[in-house]
C-alpha cells in the first residue's frame, strides 16, 4: 500500500503518544534486536492479514509463539490466561470494538497489575514487523493478536519492549494476575556466597527442592513453568536461559506393571525440539500399552513434548509455580490447597540513615520497617515481601537486562537481596532487642535476589512482629508487603517516629514548602518513561553561595501527595541543574537532559525524599505521578542546609512552617 493511501485509510485511528512505535523499541541497544532497527516496520493488524481479531476460534491456536524477542518468561505467564477466562478478561476487558467493527479506532485497553493495584495500559495497534510479518511474540494463529497486543502493553508498562529481554515467569505471573508465584530449584542448590554473605549467617539453609505431588491438590489451577540455565541434553538447540510451559502431568502404567509419571511441556518457540526417550518416536512409549500412548501422543499439540520425571528432574534447573485464583479473586494455598479468603497489603520503604538495618548480622537490624501481624483465628498464612525494581543511577530508567535470560547478573542488577522474619510477640509489653535475640517463629530463611519473596506458615491466635529487611546495611529501595491467610487477620505497621527534614543533620535548614497539582490534560505528564514527561509542573530551586559545604548532604527534597491512603498514586521526582545564564523565572531544561539526582522507582506511598550534595547553581525540581494523566495534589518540601550558627530547634521548626512566595510554579 502506497504511503498516502495508508495514511487515508487510516486517518483518525489512535496513534499513542505516550508510546511512539520508533521510540518503544529500545532502551540503550544492547540486546540483539538492535541488528534490526532499521529494518522494522510498523502495521496495524488489517495490513498483515485480511481478517484479523483478537482471539481464534480455536483456544489451542491461540498460545504464544516467541519471536526474535528474547522473552519466553513472559510468554509462559501468558498461558494461565487463556487456560482461565476470568483471568483473561481481568486483564483484557471483553468487548473491546475491534477491527471491522463500529466503534474500532485502533486502540486497545489492557489491565497489568503493578505495585499493588491494577493498572489500565492503553497501546494502539501498530505492531513492529519485518518484511510484512510480525517480529516478535505472535499467536500460533497468524490472525489472532492478543499475544502482540499484550506484549505491546507489557513493553509500555517497562518503557520498551528491549526491556522484556530476560526476566523471571514469576514476575509476570503477579503481573498478569495480582497473585503469587514461586521458584523452585531442581538442580543443586549451592551457597549463599553470591550474596556476599558471611558463614555467620545463621539465618541461611538449602534452597527448597519441588515435590510435585506437593501440587496434587491445585494441579488443575495452578500455573507452572519449567526453565534450564544451561543447553540441557534432550534439546542442545534450546541454550541457555530458556522458560517453557508444563501443561500437564500424568501417571501411567507401564506393561510391565510399573508406573512412571510423563510431564508434556510446550516450547514459546512454537515447534517441538526435545530429543529424549518420550519424543515422538521415542523408545519410551514402548513400555506403554499402544492405547495409552496414542492418547498422550494425542495430547501433544503443535510444540508439546513430553519428558519422564526423572528426564525432567535431571534436564530442568528450575520450577515456577503460580497459585490458583479463583472467580472471586482468592489465591489457593499450593501448599494445602485450601483457600485463603483474608488478605491485606500495605506499603513502606528502606531508608538508609533511617530504616536500612540490613540483616540480623548487623546491629541494626532493629531499625528496619516493623509491621503488627495479628491472628483471630488459627490458620494458615502466606506473607508476600515484594520490592519495586531498582532504576540506572544514571538515566533513571530501569538497569540494562543481560540478554542472558534469568541469570543471576541480571537479578543482582534489578534487585537487593530480601528476606522476612516473624516473631510471636505480646504486643503490649514488647521488648524488641529481648525479642530479636530470640529466633523467628517464621523466616524466608535465606536472603534472596528476587522481586518477591514468600513466607509459609500456620499460625495460632496472637499478635506477631514482621520485619523486612535487605542484606546489606543502608540498602535503600521501596516495598509492598502482603498477607494471604485461611483465618480472620489483621496487618499494621508499628508506630515510629518519623524522621524530622530539618533537624536530622547538625546545622541550620531553611526549609520551604511549595504547593502544586497534577492535572490531566495539562500538567500530569507522567514518569520519564513518557514523552509527556515535561508537561509536569517544574519548580526552580537555587543554591546560593550561603548553601553550606560542597560535602555531606546539604538539600532534602520530600514530595508528599495530599490524599487519603486509599487513593494514592506512585509518585518520585527528578532535579535537573539549570544552563548558566538563565534567569530562574525562566528556568527550561532541555529534554534530552540527565537529572543529577532522581527520588525514583515511583512509590505508592504518602511522602518519598531524597538527601544529597548539590554545588551552588540553578536547577529544577520535576515531580510526577509514574502514569501520565493521573490528577492530584501535592506539597514539595525543599530543606537546604545554610551557613550559620545553629539555633534552637523550635526557632528552626518555627520558620520552617512559614510558606515562602518568591519560589515559583512553572508548566511547559
Amino acid at each position: 500500500m502506497e504511503e498516502d493511501e495508508r495514511a487515508v485509510e487510516f486517518k483518525g485511528l489512535f496513534e499513542d503518544p505516550a508510546f511512539i512505535c520508533e521510540d518503544s523499541l529500545f532502551s540503550d541497544y544492547s540486546t540483539p534486536i538492535a541488528r534490526f532497527q532499521d529494518d522494522i516496520t510498523w502495521l496495524r493488524p488489517q495490513e498483515i492479514c485480511p481478517s484479523p481479531a483478537l482471539f481464534p476460534d480455536n483456544t489451542n491456536d491461540g498460545h504464544a509463539k516467541q519471536g526474535l524477542l528474547g522473552d519466553c518468561w513472559f510468554l509462559c505467564a501468558c498461558t494461565i490466561l487463556l487456560k482461565y477466562q476470568h483471568l483473561m478478561n481481568k486483564v483484557v476487558p471483553p468487548a473491546q470494538p475491534q477491527w471491522g467493527e463500529r466503534g474500532y479506532r485502533g486502540s486497545f485497553l489492557f489491565r497489568l497489575w503493578q505495585h499493588g493495584c491494577w493498572t489500565e495500559v492503553t497501546v494502539d495497534d501498530r505492531l513492529p514487523c519485518l518484511n510484512g510479518k510480525l517480529c516478535f511474540s505472535r499467536c500460533q494463529s497468524p490472525t489472532a493478536f492478543w499475544v502482540a497486543l499484550l506484549e505491546k502493553a507489557y513493553a509500555k508498562l517497562q518503557g520498551s519492549y528491549e526491556r522484556l529481554w530476560a526476566g523471571q515467569v514469576s514476575e509476570a505471573l503477579v503481573d498478569l494476575t495480582g497473585g503469587l508465584a514461586e521458584r523452585w530449584s531442581l538442580g543443586d542448590c549451592g551457597t549463599e556466597e553470591d550474596q556476599g554473605r558471611g558463614s555467620s549467617d545463621s539465618d541461611w539453609v538449602r534452597r527448597r527442592r519441588l515435590d510435585l505431588d506437593l501440587l496434587h491438590a491445585v494441579r488443575e489451577g495452578c500455573s507452572v513453568s519449567c526453565s534450564v540455565h544451561s543447553a540441557p541434553g534432550g534439546a542442545s538447540e534450546l541454550g541457555q536461559f530458556h522458560a517453557l510451559s508444563v501443561m500437564e502431568w500424568v501417571d501411567v502404567r507401564t506393561v510391565e506393571r510399573g508406573g512412571v509419571r510423563l510431564i508434556r511441556i510446550r516450547n514459546p518457540w512454537g515447534r517441538r525440539c526435545w530429543e529424549g526417550a518420550w519424543r515422538e518416536s521415542g523408545e519410551g512409549w514402548n513400555s506403554l500399552d499402544p492405547a495409552c500412548t496414542l492418547n498422550l501422543l494425542g495430547r501433544a499439540q503443535e510444540a508439546e513434548f513430553w519428558v519422564d520425571e526423572t528426564e525432567f528432574l535431571l534436564q530442568f534447573d528450575d520450577v515456577t509455580v503460580g497459585y490458583p485464583i479463583n472467580e472471586e479473586g482468592h489465591l489457593q494455598s499450593i501448599y494445602s490447597g485450601k483457600l485463603l479468603t483474608h488478605s491485606h497489603q500495605t506499603s513502606d520503604r528502606w531508608v538508609k540513615g533511617h530504616s536500612a538495618g540490613g540483616c540480623r548480622n548487623n546491629s541494626s537490624f532493629g531499625s528496619n520497617p516493623q509491621f503488627w501481624l495479628r491472628v483471630f483465628e488459627r490458620g494458615e498464612v502466606l506473607v508476600s515481601l515484594l520490592q519495586h525494581r531498582r532504576y540506572s543511577r544514571n538515566t533513571g530508567h530501569h538497569y540494562t537486562q543481560s540478554p542472558e535470560e534469568g541469570s543471576s547478573t541480571t537479578q543482582h542488577q534489578h534487585y537487593q537481596a530480601i528476606a522476612l522474619h516473624m516473631w510471636k510477640v505480646e504486643k503490649k509489653c514488647l521488648n524488641l532487642s529481648g525479642t530479636l535475640n530470640s529466633p523467628p517463629c517464621a523466616s524466608t530463611h535465606c536472603h534472596a535476589y528476587e522481586r518477591e519473596v514468600v513466607l509459609h506458615t500456620h499460625l495460632d491466635p496472637g499478635c506477631h512482629l514482621l520485619i523486612p529487611s535487605t542484606f546489606l546495611q543502608g540498602g535503600e529501595g521501596s516495598f509492598l508487603l502482603r498477607v494471604f491467610s485461611s483465618s480472620p487477620t489483621s496487618l499494621s505497621a508499628v508506630k515510629t517516629p518519623g524522621p524530622s527534614l530539618p533537624l536530622v543533620t547538625e546545622g541550620e535548614w531553611e526549609t520551604n514548602y511549595l504547593r502544586g497539582a497534577w492535572v490531566t490534560g495539562s500538567s500530569a505528564g507522567g514518569s520519564r518513561n513518557f514523552l509527556s514527561h515535561w508537561q509536569n509542573p517544574r519548580f526552580p530551586v537555587t543554591m546560593g553561595d550561603n548553601i553550606a559545604g560542597s560535602t555531606g548532604v546539604n538539600v532534602r527534597v520530600t514530595l508528599h501527595q495530599n490524599c487519603p491512603d486509599t487513593d494514592l498514586q506512585a509518585i518520585g521526582f527528578h532535579l535537573y541543574k539549570t544552563p548558566e545564564g538563565q534567569e530562574q523565572a525562566e528556568s527550561t531544561v532541555p529534554r534530552e537532559e540527565e537529572p543529577v539526582a532522581s527520588c525514583i522507582p515511583h512509590c505508592y506511598t504518602q511522602a518519598v525524599s531524597l538527601a544529597c550534595c548539590l554545588p551552588p547553581g540553578a536547577y529544577v525540581i520535576v515531580p510526577s505521578t509514574y502514569q501520565p494523566d493521573s490528577p492530584g495534589q501535592f506539597t514539595l518540601t525543599v530543606a537546604r542546609k545554610i551557613h550559620r550558627r545553629v539555633v534552637k530547634s523550635q526557632e528552626r521548626l518555627g520558620r520552617a512552617i512559614q510558606e515562602v512566595s518568591h519560589i515559583s510554579v512553572m508548566r511547559s
